[in-house]
């Protein structure tokens, strides 16, 4: 993957590495700024790149009326000019629900593949588009109630667009067709969780050539088969809920973090991992200051988190042994990111934090932007991209 494509959340890999170089370490506001501009509406979706594009989604509200426009833009990564502002999904306003203060109608972040573009907004659809604006299709017939609006992006696996469902109730994870947008299976989630909504992204792992689909929801983790949908193994873990962040991988290990209302952290083995695994294949587990909200990054033998309360975390990532945990100032709901050498990461008020990937803590800056942010990076050489509440910023040497 170029080290000018940045195609999902969480970059090349959907694990928040990047192989992009001169990537900044200073900025502020008025400093190491290549350029910002306003964005139209609101979304806490995460930039992707490709081709010298940005492409982000927004949520613009027409005073008055209640009628709300979900829509898909596309500038310039030279200078921030908008190239095209296209309509991606016009929702019935009865499916307008009460969001969360974190939450936004468009928080889940789009998907770059070739020359396609998929623009998800959870319960109020699914939209296609070619990279210049045209929209190819649209799915808004699959339906389900969410909590606190959408937050989980999709994942796309050869033709199949995959996405959870985590409702109120009847939770379950689907794949569209990417050429068409038809439903290609549903599976019910089977949960015993008493709160069944979670937010969290599917990954797609490698096991022994056969591709699979894990997606945490609701009191476990699973599984699943991009083909069919069919589940492959679980993990449980209780009633753990409102599961925000996306799993990641590390050889063997799949590391996750099983939500509210005690987030604990599992290192689970995926070795022949078949049917129900809770009992035998949980290699460690951590139950302190584990995140709620941010993913988790592996970085060689080490794993880096951050909670939701600014808590920065660096184990070993095979034992769970803890090499440091340093408080970072504010709150966090970004997911962090690491590109040579170092792990960067944004709390909610603007700032960034960047630290020196190892097994002793060190902090090589501070950077403020002075504007809210949940949305997180976007990297390529020499650039760092951040969209905060009001405005997109490009960040460079």
């Amino acid at each position: 993957m170029a080290a000018d494509s940045w195609p999902e959340f969480r970059g090349p890999g959907a694990q928040g590495i990047s192989t992009a170089t001169n990537v900044p370490v200073s900025w502020s506001a008025t400093s190491n700024i290549a350029w910002k501009v306003a964005v139209p509406g609101k979304g806490w979706s995460s930039p992707v790149l490709a081709g010298g594009k940005i492409y982000l989604t927004t949520a613009c509200q027409t005073e008055g009326s209640g009628e709300v426009s979900l829509r898909v833009i596309c500038l310039s990564a030279a200078d921030g000019r908008t190239l095209w502002n296209v309509e991606a999904i016009h929702p019935d306003s009865s499916v307008l629900i009460p969001g969360h203060m974190k939450n936004s109608l468009a928080s889940p972040t789009p998907i770059i593949h070739g020359d396609r573009l998929f623009a998800h907004f959870g319960h109020m659809g699914t939209a296609c588009l070619t990279l210049d604006g045209k929209v190819l299709w649209r799915q808004q017939a699959l339906k389900y109630s969410p909590v606190h609006g959408n937050g989980g992006s999709p994942l796309l696996v050869d033709s199949a667009l995959v996405f959870n469902c985590d409702g109120l109730t009847d939770p379950f994870v689907a794949a569209l067709d990417a050429k068409t947008g038809n439903v290609k299976w549903k599976t019910p989630r089977d949960t015993q969780a008493k709160k069944k909504f979670s937010f969290s992204t599917p990954l797609l792992v490698d096991r022994g050539g056969s591709k699979q689909v894990v997606s945490a929801g609701s009191g476990f983790v699973a599984g699943y088969d991009p083909v069919d949908g069919r589940e492959l193994w679980r993990f449980r873990y209780g009633n753990g809920y409102s599961v925000v962040p996306r799993p990641v991988l590390s050889g063997d290990l799949l590391f996750i973090s099983s939500g509210f209302d005690l987030p604990i952290l599992y290192a689970i083995r995926l070795d022949r991992a078949s049917g129900d695994i809770s009992s035998n294949n949980a290699a460690w587990r951590y139950a302190k200051q584990a995140p709620n909200t941010p993913s988790m990054l592996v970085v060689g033998r080490e794993l880096y988190f951050v909670s939701d309360a600014g808590i920065a975390s660096c184990l070993d990532a095979q034992t769970g042994a803890v090499h440091w945990s340093e408080r970072l100032e504010g709150d966090f709901s970004a997911s962090p990111m690491y590109a040579e050498g170092r792990i960067y990461f944004q709390n909610e008020a603007g700032s960034g934090f960047v630290i020196r990937a190892g097994a002793r803590f060190e902090l090589i800056s501070k950077n403020d932007l002075g504007e809210r942010s949940l949305a997180s990076y976007a990297v390529a050489d020499n650039q760092l991209f951040i969209r905060t509440v009001d405005h997109l910023w490009a960040i460079r040497n």
